[in-house]
Order: C-alpha cells, then structure tokens, then sequence
C-alpha cells in the first residue's frame, strides 16, 4: 500500500511539474519563481512568433477567478488567447508578492492586471482589467479587441 501511495505522490508532482509551463499555470501560484516564468515565456515566444500576457493577481482576487472563467467559458476567446500569446500569471500576494520583478513594470492601480510584452520581453502596453468589465464580470467584446489589437 505505501509503495502505490508513493507511484501515485510522484505521478501527481510529475504531473503538476509539467503543467507549470507558462501558459498553462492555472493559479497564481506564491511559490513559482516570476523571473524564471517570464524567461521561460520569451524564449517560447522567441520561437513561436507569439507576445507574452503577463496576468498578475492572486488567488484571493475574486476578479482574477471572474477573468479565469470568462476564458474558460468561451472557447472562443481561450483560442485567441491562446493562438497570439502566452499567458504568464504572476502571484502578487503577501507570501510572495514578486517585488523584483514587478518593480520592472508600471505601478499596478487594481487586481488582475496584464502587462503586454513583445518576444523579446519588453513592455508593450499595461491594462487596467476594470476597463474591461461589464456589470459584475468582464465584457466578452472588449477582451476579444482588447486580444487582437495586441496580438500583433
């Protein structure tokens, strides 16, 4: 019984090894390393000719968990999404807030917030998510511009 107990521990840290890949990280995550997650995310962007979102927020941040489900709700928009970027979230929380590397970027007025990058990781454009919102959640219309018009 401890000998499938641990097969099953170590398929489960595998597993969660290889979906912390930026672009796949489904939480903000206080013990990911930004910097590296952000390197990463160049040298993909680098060779697939895609931009970096940089979402950053915490998991106390019911807006972030209200943007993660627009996505997951309209397949449409995680296509786009997904097709022109890599998404990069970055914790910013009291066991980890990322100083050091926020500190590269504009001061942050509210959570989410995204940071667009070109492939070589420089700061193309910072957006306030509440310009975002319609009523109590995001407007699917403005995240799609919002999309294409960073997306080259």
């Amino acid at each position: 019984m401890k000998r499938v107990a641990a097969v099953v521990v170590c398929w489960v840290l595998a597993t969660l090894a290889w979906a912390a890949i930026p672009g796949d990280v489904e939480v903000f995550d206080p013990g990911r390393d930004a910097a590296q997650d952000i390197s990463r995310a160049v040298a993909e962007a680098k060779q697939s000719g895609r931009r970096i979102l940089l979402d950053v927020g915490g998991d106390w941040c019911s807006w972030c968990h209200i943007l993660d489900r627009m996505f997951k709700q309209n397949a449409d928009l995680s296509e786009l999404r997904e097709r022109h970027f890599i998404w990069v979230k970055i914790n910013k929380s009291p066991e980890n807030n990322n100083e050091a590397v926020l500190a590269r970027y504009p001061k942050i007025k509210g959570y989410p917030h995204i940071f667009v990058l070109d492939r070589d990781g420089r700061l193309l454009h910072s957006q306030d998510t509440y310009q975002l919102e319609e009523g109590k959640s995001y407007s699917k219309e403005r995240i799609r511009a919002f999309l294409v018009r960073w997306s080259n």
